[in-house]
């Protein structure tokens, strides 16, 4: 069960919202005045994350109106007003869609695929919905187009002999060193393996994985506190190979760093050999670097990582509601909807166990 957080240090996850709404605010002085209406209307059911990436969507979308419709050419994006929008037809957006699939912009060129487009086009209907409902909008032409339709990507992970392998592989890769390479890893194999381990053990998102804090970790219990997606407080339990690869790293490296840590950055339980809290690039990047080396045949990421402590999961248990609460899923669909192939792959198993026959 998740709850609100009441009295617990925030300090990290504090700062990274703050740095969230000035990042919107900034995005806000782009924008229409009558944009704020809506941000400020869908603040308590969104992250200020999901806020930054709808202002975007916005921008784009201005711009796209600015850059193809001769009417708007002389405008601003701030200048952009209701009456402008109300004179858009189906097929400007479907203009739109058709534009957001390549475009280019301050930074460069941009390609989307039909999963990208259906999330944009969402956040564009969300918030006309919004002004049409206010009655500042005549219409919501954006309903007027049918969504892309999304490709269901099969689910990529580790089959356990996969995950031995790269733990493993892990154990010993100073074997495969030498020099300054060699030197580097020894620094980090802790850390490392306990990163790698608290994600095949646990299904922690990266970015709950960087917030953690080292009074988050409760050995009694074998359980670590986090924060989810909104700022929720959750806790999740891990076995002994977790247990083993948290302490090994709490009592040896994370000890010594610690006591020559930034100022600010003293509770981070997982370091950077900046002496500050590791950033999710930094996670993401050594992930992908022992993937290369130990899995080459799949890409793998830490989602990629999390998504192989759900499948080992639901195989165990073949309990959507517990697969769905442990990876913090909001909505179970989402949850059925990933891992419905597992459920089809064991009943294609049991068909092939039987045999009427003997051969």
């Amino acid at each position: 069960m998740e709850i609100k957080m009441a009295g617990k240090n925030r300090t990290y996850h504090e700062k990274r919202e703050t740095e969230y709404v000035l990042q919107l605010r900034g995005l806000l002085e782009e924008l229409p005045p009558y944009a704020r209406d809506y941000f400020r209307a869908i603040e308590q059911k969104s992250s200020a994350k999901t806020r930054i990436s709808y202002a975007y969507d916005f921008q784009v979308f201005l711009r796209f109106l600015i850059e193809k419709n001769p009417a708007l050419k002389d405008k601003s994006m701030r200048e952009i007003t209701f009456d402008d929008l109300n004179a858009l037809t189906a097929l400007d957006i479907e203009e739109y869609q058709e534009y957001l699939k390549y475009y280019e912009s301050e930074n460069g060129e941009q390609k989307n695929g039909a999963n990208s487009i259906a999330r944009k086009m969402s956040s564009l209907r969300s918030m006309f919905d919004y002004f049409f409902k206010k009655e500042l909008l005549s219409k919501n032409v954006a309903m007027q187009v049918d969504m892309p339709k999304i490709h269901e990507k099969a689910i990529i992970h580790l089959e356990p002999d996969e995950v031995a392998i790269f733990l493993d592989s892990l154990d010993t890769y100073e074997k495969e060193l030498t020099g300054k390479k060699k030197d580097f890893f020894l620094k980090t194999k802790v850390r490392d393996i306990a990163i790698v381990t608290l994600f095949l053990g646990t299904g922690i998102r990266v970015s709950e994985c960087v917030g953690l804090d080292l009074n988050d970790v409760n050995f009694r219990e074998n359980s670590i506190r986090i924060i989810r997606k909104g700022g929720n407080e959750a806790v999740l339990y891990f076995g002994e190979e977790v247990e083993k690869a948290l302490f090994d790293y709490i009592e040896g490296p994370r000890a010594a760093i610690a006591a020559q840590a930034l100022p600010g950055e003293e509770n981070a339980l997982f370091f950077s050999l900046q002496k500050k809290r590791i950033s999710v690039h930094a996670v993401e990047n050594l992930v992908e670097k022992y993937a290369r080396e130990f899995v080459p045949q799949k890409k793998i990421t830490p989602h990629k990582l999390r998504s192989t402590f759900g499948t080992s999961l639901y195989q165990e248990t073949e309990d959507i509601y517990l697969v769905a609460d442990v990876l913090g899923h909001s909505d179970v669909g989402t949850t059925r909807k990933h891992y419905a192939a597992i459920k089809d792959q064991n009943r294609r198993k049991a068909a092939r166990t039987i045999k009427l026959r003997d051969s």
